[in-house]
Formats: structure tokens, sequence, C-alpha cells
């Protein structure tokens, strides 16, 4: 009994795509078919529209969505974020990493089967190449055992010259992303001189995206990716994953036709193993190498119709939906992950809605004290920065609030910030002896810009100390 129960849970002691002796196994998986293939082509479809088309989009001239990382500038949407606004990035994180969790409690790894981009380049990019110039799997196999000839050596390097061509193509795009495409467009049409840097990136950008996806491949989403991991803290009897009904399919069997079945449902064709692109066999169970990209599924259900049995072996279930019959059910875990969701999103909206587009720092010069003008006038010097977070011009007043005083920039006669910049400067600010009652005075100041007003800032005022 200890043997077989080793026998059976062994898979979960390596990884399908390693060996005992810890080399490589390449995966070479029969090209899937099916509902499920045919709805993921549509969400690639769309995928790839948005991905390649979205660096090309503008509002006013300007991306409308670019993370530049270099100018410390991010625009999403339209709207330009600064280092300023790091504090909305960490909680979009922080959203972002729980609506993963959350869904993954519910859905599983849907997301890395029909929406990850490493799984949509390699299984409906680069393996559609390799399907098209090596042929199916199983051709693919014959072709990597055969000996180099003329013919091989054709195919390999045809292989190797559009993967780096797709490859440069998707290196393009992702710089695009964070230089804009204005910039790579002079990179692309300048002199190799004045755009080295670009074109190293350029060069250091496609030559990842070509290893990956000639050589990692499966690899990243089995050693690399920590999401893999993930799921098996996440996970629980509730949530929807690829699984297989051993219930109605245990214990196997091979099909003979005209049989009267007494067995299971499944008829050991492999199938299902054939097709998986991480090499692992879906009857043993979740495994962290399974994507759910439901090409095994297409697989059974193509089988099961061939033999004239109820298609759904394997399918998107639950533990306790197969286990027990159970329908799904909302659980505790799941309204606990969507009340946390919840509270943050609507920390973040309220945010990004009272986000303001200038962003103001008002400072007392330090080292500096009072000084005392005639007619009872005492002036406290300060630095000021404006950082304008539009694509417009602006031009600001300041005006006092809780004070009587006189504001009094240092050589500059107005408040303009250019667009998309900041200004910096310094400015006196002049209030009468006989408001100062302590050694440091609260002073509030209006930003207006026109008539609207934008902004309150807070900065102090330092006078005599007090005879107190």
């Amino acid at each position: 009994m200890i043997e077989t129960n080793v026998t059976e849970t062994s898979f979960r002691d390596k990884v399908a795509t390693v060996d005992q002796k810890g080399k490589r196994i390449w995966m070479f998986p029969q090209k899937p078919a099916g509902k499920f293939y045919n709805a993921r082509l549509l969400v690639t479809a769309i995928y790839l529209i948005v991905f390649f088309g979205l660096p090309f989009l503008k509002v006013n001239g300007h991306p409308i969505f670019l993370l530049d990382v270099l100018q410390r500038r991010f625009i999403l949407f339209g709207q330009i974020f600064w280092p300023q606004d790091f504090f909305i990035f960490a909680l979009g994180m922080v959203v972002f990493i729980i609506f993963i969790a959350l869904f993954t409690v519910v859905f599983g790894r849907v997301f890395c089967g029909w929406v990850c981009p490493q799984t949509i380049f390699m299984e409906m990019i680069f393996r559609k190449i390799e399907y098209l110039i090596e042929g199916n799997g199983v051709e693919q196999k014959l072709l990597a055992k055969a000996p180099w000839d003329a013919k091989k050596a054709a195919k390999k390097i045809l292989k190797w010259a559009v993967f780096w061509i797709v490859s440069f193509i998707i290196a393009n795009t992702f710089l695009a992303y964070i230089i804009g495409i204005d910039e790579l467009e002079k990179i692309i049409t300048g002199s190799f001189a004045k755009n080295l840097g670009g074109f190293i990136s350029m060069a250091v950008f496609t030559t990842v995206f070509f290893f990956i996806y000639l050589w990692m491949r499966e690899q990243v989403c089995t050693v690399i990716c920590p999401y893999g991991r993930m799921q098996g803290v996440l996970l629980d009897r509730d949530s929807i994953i690829v699984a297989y009904d051993y219930k109605r399919g245990e214990s196997r069997g091979k099909f003979h036709k005209n049989e009267t079945r007494t067995i299971g449902d499944c008829i050991d064709c492999e199938q299902c193993v054939k097709v998986c692109p991480t090499g692992i066999d879906i009857r043993n169970g979740t495994q962290l190498e399974c994507i759910n990209c439901t090409a095994c599924i297409d697989a059974c259900d193509k089988m099961m119709k061939a033999v004239n049995l109820p298609a759904g072996l394997i399918r998107y279930a639950s533990e306790n939906n197969i286990a027990k019959k159970m329908p799904w059910h909302f659980t505790w875990r799941m309204k606990a992950y969507s009340i946390v969701m919840c509270i943050l999103l609507g920390i973040l909206v309220w945010l990004l809605a009272t986000r303001t587009d200038v962003g103001i720092t008002v400072l007392r010069v330090p080292g500096q004290l009072y000084q005392e003008w005639p007619n009872h006038q005492m002036s406290n010097l300060y630095s000021y920065k404006l950082l304008n977070k539009t694509f417009k011009d602006k031009e600001l007043t300041m005006v006092a609030e809780n004070f009587d005083g006189t504001i009094k920039l240092v050589g500059e006669r107005k408040f303009i910030i250019p667009q998309n910049g900041y200004t910096l400067g310094t400015m006196f600010i002049y209030i009468n002896s006989e408001q100062i009652k302590n050694r440091k005075t609260i002073l509030k100041i209006g930003v207006y810009e026109g008539k609207e007003k934008i902004s309150t800032i807070t900065t102090s005022f330092l006078g005599p100390f007090s005879g107190n």
C-alpha cells in the first residue's frame, strides 16, 4: 500500500519538464482544437489589437498610455502621474494584488491560460509558427531527433529567423510603452550614432524575448513565475479550476467497440496529456504547472464524442463540485476578499477623484530669519516648486487667506508653469508685525487658476521670540 501511494503521488515530487537527472524534457504538444480553443483565439485577437494598438493612441497629441520610467512619469488613459503621486500607484498595486488573490480563490489560474502575455505569445503566436514550419507535435519531435541535414537546417533557420522578427516587433512595442511611439520612431529613423542607447535597448529587448520563446518557453510558467506557487496557498476546495472528474472517470480502461462499459468513462487515450503545453497529466489533480489553458478539455471532449460518452469528463469545476456533487457557492473567504477589495478600490477612486492637476510645495528658506521693514512690516523668504501635471500651460495666483499680507515673487511677476513641467523660485511674504503673536505663525494661502480655487497650502511664518 505504501509503495502504491508513493507511485500515485510521485508526480508531485518533480516538474513534468525535468527528468530525474535534472535534464530538460522538451515539450512537443499536439495542436489543440475545440470550442475553448476557438474562444481563446477570439480573446487573443482582442488582446493583440489592444497591445499593438495602444501605443499609437493619443489624446491632444499625447499618448494615452505611457510608463516612462526614465523620466519618472506615467500616463494612464490620458492622465499624467509624477513621483509625487507614487502613493496612488502603491495603493493601486495593493488593489491589484488583492484582485489577483480574489480572482485566484474564485477562478484559479484562468488569467494564466487566457490573458497572460507569456501564454498569449507562446501558445497563440510562436507555437503556431512552429506548427506552420515544423508540423504538429509528433513531426516536431521526429525533427528534433533527426540528424542534421539540409532539410532540418532550413526549417530551423527559418523558424529562428521568424522568431527573431516577431521578437523584434514585440520588443519595439514594449519599448514604445516606455519611451513613447514618437521617440521610438526617432530611434528607428535616426542615425545609429545619435541613437546608440535606443538601438542597444532594442537589441536587449529582442534578445530577451527571443530567448524566452525559443528556449525558456513553458519553464517561465513552471519555474520562474511565482503565480503557480501562489495558487497552492490561495486555492481552496471551492475554487473553480480545470479538473478531471475522477468520480466519473475511474477506474480507467481502454475503449472497445460494442462493449458494455462497466468501468469509468476515462478510456486512457492520454490525449489530455499530449496536448498539454506544460506536460502534466491533469488526471493526477491540480498541479502548479497547470495554466488552465483548457487544451485538455477540448481534447477530452473530442474523444468522449467519438466514443459516444458524455462530454465534461475534464471541465471547469471545483473539488467539492466533483467529490461531493456540491454546487458552487460564494464562500466566506471570497466575501472577505471582496469586502477588502471594495474598500481599497473605493479609496483608490477617491484619491484619483481628489487628485489635483498642480503639485504645490512652499517652504520657508532654512537658515533665514525674519526681516523688519518700515511701516511695521515683517517678511520671510520662501522657496516654491509648482508642478504642472497636465498638457497645457497654467498661470496661477496666490492669495492670503488667514492673514493680512502681501506675496511678492523674486524676479518673477507671475506663477507660470509650463505644460508637463515645473517651475522653481523664491518669494517674500510680508505681514504687519501686529499680526505676529508667536515665534511661529501658521499661514494659509489659497492657490487660484483664474477665479477657480484649486488648492490651499499651509506654511509657517517665523517671527521674533515672544516675551512670554
